[in-house]
């Protein structure tokens, strides 16, 4: 373990010397896969089995599952109290929680499932403290709470995201637009939609030959990065939206509270008091995409899994064998109600009725 760590550490520390520039790029892209495959070394060593999780493994339940990750004593065992009404042991020092405390909260029809997350520490990516374990649940999870202190810099929040990036989780991005096909022979041929800034042919086959591929078919549909053409190839990536909740703001002034609402994906909160909890709520709730009649008991489905066959799934996974058709109320059909396939695309609030071959 410790050679590997030694790797990534002589990797980061040539990356860190090597001008960005474009005669340097095939080179950084180079030593970027071969980081990003020592990376996955460790994430996934070699041998795997393992023991039970100690307390990690929850079984997932609801229509949505929501981790908690942050720096130890930041109050994410008070949030989750409060918000659920399960008791994680709380106190004012820190690691806590040392295993995964699961919660559930139901919200505008919504069953959410929350997790808190004993409190990751820097270098959690790299297997220090349990941090290995807390990262891989929360690659599980629909949406990741970011807990901050409000008081403590908010250097604690690129902190959390290197180790989450470092593990393969992709805050608040959407996978790259990059068509990638492996084949057997016939050499890299690249085709660009657009101009590139930092990838070319020479610096693409670069980053292949460190994977040992030298025949591919590589479609760059905007100007990507070595980092994005990396994520395509390890192909293990996980994006996930992320909230960045900023507690504890009964200890700051209302004009530092102003600024504090102006940064992107953010939510202050006090969780001690209660503070601002309707707008959390808010920007959690994941909307019902399709709905039948009962609007007490919703049918909640992810925000990029929308179709009426995604629809038929959640229900159960025979329907979508058996479909013929589906008859849908609501605002994404013309006439109501509207005959659609299997790849109709619902919105919130929509009611859907499926008819099935006899």
């Amino acid at each position: 373990m410790s050679t590997i760590l030694d790797k990534i550490a002589g990797i980061e520390a040539e990356m860190a010397r090597t001008q960005k520039n474009k005669a340097t790029a095939g080179h950084l892209g180079l030593l970027k896969a071969r980081l990003a495959k020592l990376r996955r070394e460790l994430i996934t060593p070699k041998g795997g089995g393992g023991g039970t999780g100690e307390g990690f493994d929850v079984a997932k339940t609801g229509d949505a599952r929501i981790g908690f990750v942050g720096f130890p004593s930041v109050g994410k065992s008070t949030l989750l109290s409060t918000l659920a009404g399960v008791y994680s042991e709380v106190a004012a020092y820190e690691f806590t929680t040392l295993t995964t405390v699961p919660g559930c909260i139901k919200y505008k029809g919504a069953k959410i499932q929350l997790l808190d997350l004993p409190g990751i520490i820097e270098g959690a990516k790299d297997g220090k403290g349990r941090g290995r374990q807390v990262i891989a649940v929360a690659r599980t999870c629909s949406l990741i709470f970011i807990v901050l202190d409000v008081l403590k810099p908010l250097q604690h929040k690129k902190l959390i995201e290197h180790e989450l990036e470092g593990f393969g989780l992709r805050l608040n991005k959407v996978p790259p637009n990059i068509v990638f096909r492996k084949k057997d022979k016939g050499g890299v041929n690249l085709q660009t939609m657009v101009p590139q800034t930092e990838l070319d042919l020479d610096t693409v086959k670069t980053i292949l030959s460190e994977y040992r591929m030298h025949n591919a078919d590589i479609t760059l549909r905007y100007d990507a990065s070595s980092d994005d053409l990396i994520d395509v190839i390890e192909g293990n990536r996980i994006y996930i939206p992320c909230i960045y909740l900023l507690n504890k703001i009964d200890q700051i002034s209302i004009e530092e509270l102003d600024i504090i609402y102006k940064i992107p994906h953010c939510v202050p909160i006090s969780a001690h008091h209660k503070w601002n909890f309707d707008d959390l709520l808010e920007k959690i709730y994941t909307k019902p995409k399709g709905q039948l009649p009962d609007y007490e008991s919703p049918v909640v489905l992810h925000s990029d899994r929308v179709s009426v066959e995604d629809f038929c799934n959640k229900l159960h996974r025979t329907i979508s064998k058996e479909f013929k058709y589906a008859l849908v109320w609501g605002s994404s059909v013309k006439h109501l109600p509207q005959k659609v396939g299997k790849d109709h695309i619902l919105h919130d609030e929509d009611v859907v009725q499926i008819v099935k071959r006899v």
